[in-house]
């Protein structure tokens, strides 16, 4: 496939640390307005190919490619999140002593920094991008409510909702449902597959229910390369991926 036509493209990437190979000729193409599930073993790659991704380690060899033209080894964390990556770890990290609405506010994509941010007057389109965040991450009837007092699972949303207000075109989501409930897992599932009508979205997780829900192509890791890819179904019949991954 076309490189230009891709989102990210990463062809034959190797990173060590100390000599342990922790991706390993990794290849991995996802195209415009896809979403993807990223599934493997502990130390199978997962978070080291996301630093990639994001520019926070160079990898040794390999090429790694956004938005068809953007070589990112060649820019840093900062450069690559104002590109339009946006990533989401796995522990949330939201503003608890502010509310729900004025962590959406400080995160809207914008030249401001966190301090102006409290004095800056709204616009139009500004309220308008809040509540449709909001409203999109089920929180608007809890947006004078300070983030502390949210449930785990209301935090999740609540930083995919500030991810979502600097507009990235590819968003990277670790583990987005440990420690949810199931009702809020399924509300999970439902918010990425909207998410992904108009951005493309990396979801790593290990909930294979979630997955599953998901509906989407599956790429499993193992030592730092692609063990298997395809749908749900054809990834966990591969013998390869029950013995190191499904069958423990």
């Amino acid at each position: 496939m076309p490189r230009k036509d891709t989102l990210l493209y990463l062809d034959g990437v190797s990173v060590s640390f100390d000599g342990f190979r922790a991706i390993n000729n990794l290849s991995l193409v996802l195209l415009k307005g896809e979403m993807r599930a990223i599934i493997g073993p502990n130390g199978a790659g997962k978070t080291t190919m996301m630093d990639i991704i994001t520019g926070k380690t160079r990898p040794d060899t390999g090429e790694v490619y956004f938005d068809g033209t953007i070589d990112l080894t060649q820019h840093d964390e900062a450069d690559i999140a104002i590109m339009g990556i946006g990533r989401k770890f796995q522990k949330p990290t939201v503003f608890e002593s502010h509310t729900v609405e004025d962590n959406i506010l400080m995160s809207l994509k914008g030249p401001r920094t966190i301090l102006p941010n409290l004095f800056w007057k709204e616009t139009t389109e500004a309220r308008r991008r809040i509540d449709e965040v909001l409203q999109r991450i089920r929180l608007a009837h809890r947006r004078a409510d300070l983030a502390a007092n949210l449930s785990h699972g209301q935090k999740q949303w609540l930083e995919i909702g500030m991810l979502l207000a600097q507009d990235p075109k590819l968003l990277l989501v670790d583990e987005p449902v440990a420690g949810m409930t199931d009702a809020e897992t399924e509300e999970t599932a439902i918010l990425l597959k909207d998410i992904a009508r108009t951005h493309s979205v990396i979801v790593v997780e290990h909930d294979m229910h979630f997955v599953r829900e998901l509906g989407v192509k599956v790429t499993c890791l193992h030592e730092g390369s692609v063990l298997s890819e395809g749908s749900l179904d054809h990834v966990s019949s591969d013998q390869r991926v029950i013995e190191v991954y499904l069958g423990r």
